[in-house]
């Protein structure tokens, strides 16, 4: 064979990409990161901490060695620089939860072939609605995402020397924003938008984290909820752009600038797309989960953030990548 010639080995990866969602999701709901973490590295001893079959545990490893997750040297076992990062239980930018969470997504797959014909998914109503019982698993299990995007979003504004701030979070989840703001400025104070089961859970974090009594909520809609006037100094929109249609966007945006005080600063966080649609690939390939998951939601280009948000009457719009494959979008 020509070495130019293509071969079918990447297509075959591709077609047997959910077995990356299974391994992972598996091994993180199993916690193997914790326990190699903490020196657990043969397959007998790892499966009786973990309480899975031998066979089954050597099944993971070996799935994990594949994905570049695990390394093995004379059968000992130890997590990648990685998995050791983002897969061990405990620390702040955890992602365990949320692959165990994308396992249970696995077989709504299957209904992308109607939702791309249809433009979008049948059930939806099932999904944006205020007593979905997943809210509890997801938004928890997505927080860990947005932490170091928070503390790049803190020193860009530097908030930790801003003395007494008030800050709003428009559709905020677990309140992750809050609780690292809140906990590098001991003057600060942030108010939570969102429905009232998300702001039950928010609540309860960040009186974990010690920083409560300087946190508020406001149970409602963002579409339809009063962002007050000249209230706040700084506004977060994030990732809750990616939900909405433009309209929506742009409504939002005009509400967050008016709920600003003069010279606010309002942060969005999102998977922005290249202005020729050309990546990044992350914002791209996510495009699909939406189509599938809301009614009109989206991933949206750098120039439709640029003028949507100028049209809410900001003037400085910048874009900040991450480590993250979100973008910071920050508004003055």
């Amino acid at each position: 064979m020509n070495a130019d010639e293509p071969t079918p080995d990447r297509i075959l990866q591709l077609i047997f990409g959910y077995w990356a969602t299974g391994v992972l999701g598996t091994a993180a709901s199993h916690s193997l990161f914790t326990h190699l973490d903490a020196g657990v590295g043969t397959v007998e001893p790892l499966a009786a901490r973990a309480g899975i079959s031998v066979r089954g545990a050597q099944a993971l490893l070996d799935g994990l060695v594949s994905l570049g997750l695990v390394e093995v040297r004379d059968g000992v076992y130890r997590n990648s620089a990685e998995a050791a990062a983002f897969l061990v239980e405990g620390r702040p930018t955890c992602l365990s939860a949320f692959a165990a969470l994308k396992l249970g997504h696995l077989g709504s797959l299957a209904g992308l072939p109607d939702a791309v014909r249809d433009g979008g998914p049948a059930n939806v109503a099932t999904v944006e609605v205020v007593d979905n019982p997943h809210w509890e698993n997801l938004v928890q299990a997505i927080a860990a995402q947005s932490v170091p995007v928070a503390t790049i979003a803190a020193d860009i504004l530097r908030l930790a020397d801003a003395g007494e701030v008030s800050i709003l979070d428009v559709g905020g989840g677990s309140g992750v924003y809050s609780a690292i703001w809140l906990g590098l400025n001991p003057r600060a104070r942030c108010t939570q938008l969102d429905w009232a089961p998300i702001n039950s859970i928010a609540r309860r974090l960040l009186a974990e984290r010690g920083v409560g009594d300087r946190f508020a909520s406001i149970d409602g809609d963002l579409h339809t909820a009063d962002f007050g006037t000249a209230a706040y100094d700084v506004a977060v929109y994030s990732h809750i752009a990616h939900q909405e249609g433009p309209e929506d966007n742009m409504a939002v945006f005009a509400k967050l600038r008016a709920a600003l005080k003069p010279g606010g600063t309002l942060v969005v966080n999102d998977y922005v797309v290249d202005d020729d649609r050309s990546g990044p690939p992350f914002a791209l390939i996510f495009a699909s989960e939406m189509l599938l998951k809301s009614r009109q939601g989206g991933t949206w280009r750098r120039a439709e953030y640029q003028s949507w948000l100028t049209k809410a009457g900001f003037d400085d719009v910048t874009f900040h990548p991450t480590p993250s494959p979100a973008t910071l979008v920050i508004a003055r």
